[in-house]
């Protein structure tokens, strides 16, 4: 067996110290949802894409840069029965709250997982992206990535961004609520690993 297999789990793809799986709940919901991780993502400890595409049964992951010519993003773009909307600020951006979607299709969404510079060029260079409506989430508070600092004020991690464009979209918060539940474990578990004074040192803020 590869070492570092070993070492990982193979459901969530972290340490096994750090597995997230007991963290983990299903949820009801038949959203379609794309995550289209940075590779520099794909090793993050603190990663949350991982915590979508476990918890929800409709949910894909897929790696890359450039999606253009991704066959298996493509083949779920060209269906007929769903309208993606990218989560995205493009200029033409609309709020999630406001967007249909096209008649007699199910609504999808799409999310870029990757920091914001990263994001950025993924969009950027993935021509496909640029046919889909734009969405943007609704007025939010700050986001609980407190072991991870944005550049961008109220900045939040995918799994938070996953969490109000679904309740949006579903007009139902309580439904999604587990993968908040499954995000604060896993950094409730980061920070209770850091040594004594680590946290509050380069995070500024007390342990809870």
């Amino acid at each position: 067996m590869n070492k570092k297999a070993s070492r990982y789990c193979e459901h969530c793809g972290k340490a096994k110290k750090a597995c997230i799986c007991h963290f983990i709940s299903r949820i009801d919901s038949d959203v379609p949802v794309i995550v289209l991780q940075h590779p520099s993502e794909v090793d993050q400890p603190i990663g949350t894409a991982r915590i979508l595409s476990l918890s929800l049964p409709h949910c894909v992951l897929f790696v890359g840069e450039d999606f253009s010519d991704h066959a298996q993003l493509n083949t779920l773009l060209a269906q007929d029965n769903i309208d993606f909307g990218l989560l995205y600020p493009a200029e033409n951006a609309i709020p999630v709250s406001l967007w249909q979607g096209k008649p007699n299709t199910t609504r999808g969404i799409i999310l870029l997982d990757g920091t914001w510079r990263k994001a950025f060029k993924m969009y950027q260079l993935s021509a496909n992206l640029h046919a889909l409506p734009a969405v943007t989430l609704d007025a939010i508070s700050e986001g609980n990535y407190r072991i991870r600092k944005s550049p961008k004020e109220g900045g939040l991690s995918t799994v938070e961004a996953g969490y109000h464009a679904l309740s949006a979209m579903s007009g139902n918060d309580r439904r999604f609520q587990p993968l908040l539940d499954a995000f604060d474990g896993m950094i409730a578990f980061q920070i209770s690993q850091m040594p004594p004074g680590v946290y509050e040192r380069h995070y500024g803020k007390k342990s809870e």
